[in-house]
């Protein structure tokens, strides 16, 4: 069985920025564009029970990370719009772990996040795949948290990572647990 505990709150590691490349740019568009299929293959037969296993001790459930997947990238698809639309806008940060415990979480049917996912992602892929290189580069939003510039080719990587960082929580839970 694979080991891993060694980084399992970081399973595919540490998001960072590359530098743009078409190559690139077309992975990270996939990885945001099939993220809904992913989600949908990797819990179809899940019961309540395993949609209420945490991935990791002290660590959402599956639930919770498949609602908090459509918070995000909610959020996502409207900063993407936002940095379109306005000059360097400042974003509205969230807290997602107070998200994570509201009781649509608990008491809406999973699926019904893996449906939103699904249009959700059919209209944000329509977006980045029609942004040019200049705006990816250029168009930015300001985060105040973190008290930065963001570029739109920042946040698509940093959205792809997070569509990847929470399908390898689930998979490796699957994997753990021999589901």
């Amino acid at each position: 069985m694979p080991d891993f505990a060694a980084d399992v709150r970081y399973p595919i590691g540490k998001f960072e920025t590359l530098p743009y490349s078409e190559e690139i740019k077309k992975n990270w568009i996939n990885d945001i564009r099939f993220l809904p299929n992913d989600i949908e293959l990797a819990i179809q037969t899940f019961d309540e029970y395993q949609l209420d296993t945490p991935y990791r001790e002290g660590g959402w459930t599956v639930k919770q990370l498949v609602h908090h997947i459509a918070d995000s990238h909610m959020n996502a698809y409207i900063r993407f719009k936002l940095a379109l639309t306005e000059d360097n806008p400042t974003i509205k940060p969230y807290e997602e772990a107070e998200w994570a415990k509201l009781p649509d979480t608990f008491n809406v049917p999973v699926n019904v996040s893996v449906t939103l996912l699904h249009a959700l992602h059919r209209r944000w892929t329509v977006i980045i795949e029609n942004i040019s290189e200049e705006q990816f580069q250029n168009r930015t939003v300001f985060h105040p948290e973190h008290q930065k510039q963001m570029t739109l080719w920042h946040l698509l990587g940093m959205y792809a990572w997070h569509s990847r960082h929470h399908l390898a929580h689930i998979k490796n839970l699957i994997t753990l647990k021999g589901w």
